[in-house]
């Protein structure tokens, strides 16, 4: 029997003790692969640079925090950092994030690690960082896009080069959902080198609950439809939106988990509309905890105006929740049936309350929701991504 593959993960987003809900899904996925036991990898993530950790600077000080190692469930996980000068970061990102994590990377090779691979996520700028590093290494790469890095990025003229340019050098681009590959074939991309290997969900982790026993845990109401908007507190997820749906859901209670910079904002909004009572603020909650979350609720909203691939939409379908969503990007590629939930043509409060009505008209069975769910494994990922990884460490020269 041959060897495990060996991959270096190299990605900015993947969690950290500091940061433990950033990047979940990259580390979702790894997790996965990693119990095919097909695959062994070391992550080397890294965080910009930043010189202080007084927590006032916020989600900057968190980054100063990140230790420069450490091992999350067995793997080994390196946090170098980079330099990300202030208005000309984004330019300038993809070649200070390959220089922060060379010596990294290097030392790692001494040590023993000499990988097969490198497995990079997010187009620009860590994509790019990857296929400069590979370059430099002389390793083989696949990048996966995962939403903003190719829906929203390329609209500027020098990012797009770059993605166009690693693109071109990468043995092989995976998108999280068709439309992405759609874009960066329409980039000008080798069709035969894109790859769809979707999200898939955990099954365990993500199970139905008693509703009323969840409600009363989490310290909800027990009586009365409650909808829940999950993601960070900022105002491409929406959460502004379910508050103002609001108004056409009478005796419905939002409940909004997540943290950010719009927390302030999104509290005022409630208090001026006079709907504080109805809206719930759980603040970040750990991923482990969301199956509560989810069973206690009779619909998830997700008004985002950008979404590549969104989890939560698969996580709240496995507890047997289903979902109001607007049509964007891979949206239509997980609510591609009536017992998944409801997707909005538009992008506003009152197609949102008339989505959740439409929903709670016709209550879909939780059983048949978490069927559905049931579709969306893990398994398919996995063995695409070994049975790629596994013809790229092939055709890799000597």
């Amino acid at each position: 029997m041959s060897r495990p593959i060996r991959t270096l993960l190299f990605s900015t987003l993947f969690p950290s003790s500091a940061r433990p809900t950033h990047g979940v899904f990259v580390e979702t996925r790894l997790r996965e692969l990693l119990k095919s036991g097909q695959v062994e990898t070391q992550v080397v993530a890294p965080v910009p640079w930043f010189p202080s950790r007084n927590r006032r600077f916020g989600d900057w000080a968190r980054m100063a925090s990140t230790p420069a190692f450490e091992s999350r469930d067995g793997v080994h996980v390196h946090h170098p950092r980079y330099f990300l000068p202030p208005k000309i970061g984004m330019t300038v990102a993809p070649l200070t994030l390959a220089l922060g994590a060379r010596a990294t990377i290097a030392r790692l090779i001494n040590e023993g690690f000499d990988f097969d691979l490198i497995d990079a996520h997010y187009y620009y700028p860590d994509g790019v960082a990857a296929a400069l590093l590979a370059r430099w290494f002389k390793k083989p790469f696949v990048v996966t896009a995962r939403g903003t890095d190719l829906n929203l990025i390329p609209d500027y003229p020098l990012p797009r080069r770059m993605i166009q340019w690693t693109a071109a050098q990468a043995d092989g681009s995976i998108g999280v959902c068709k439309a992405l590959m759609d874009v960066l074939r329409d980039l000008g991309a080798d069709g035969k080198r894109l790859h769809v290997m979707r999200n898939g969900v955990d099954l365990q982790r993500f199970a139905p609950q008693d509703q009323a026993e969840s409600r009363a845990v989490l310290g909800l109401p027990l009586q009365g439809r409650i909808v829940l908007s999950v993601g960070h507190l900022v105002e491409r997820k929406g959460h502004h939106l379910a508050i103002e749906a609001l108004d056409d859901l009478p005796d419905v209670t939002l409940v909004i988990v997540g943290d950010g910079e719009e927390r302030a904002r999104l509290r005022a909004l409630a208090n001026d509309k006079g709907l504080a009572g109805r809206v719930v603020f759980a603040g970040a909650r750990p991923n482990t905890e969301l199956a509560r979350w989810y069973s206690a609720a009779d619909a998830l909203i997700l008004a985002s105006s950008r979404e590549g691939w969104a989890n939560v939409l698969l996580e709240s379908m496995a507890c047997g929740t289903p979902v109001v969503a607007t049509r964007i990007w891979g949206t239509p590629e997980v609510v591609a049936s009536p017992e998944a939930g409801e997707l909005l043509e538009r992008r506003d409060a009152k197609a949102i309350a008339a989505g959740v009505t439409r929903l709670f008209a016709r209550c879909p069975d939780r059983h048949a929701v978490r069927r559905y769910a049931e579709g969306f494994a893990w398994g398919p990922t996995t063995d695409a991504q070994v049975a790629l990884f596994a013809i790229i460490r092939g055709a890799a020269p000597d």
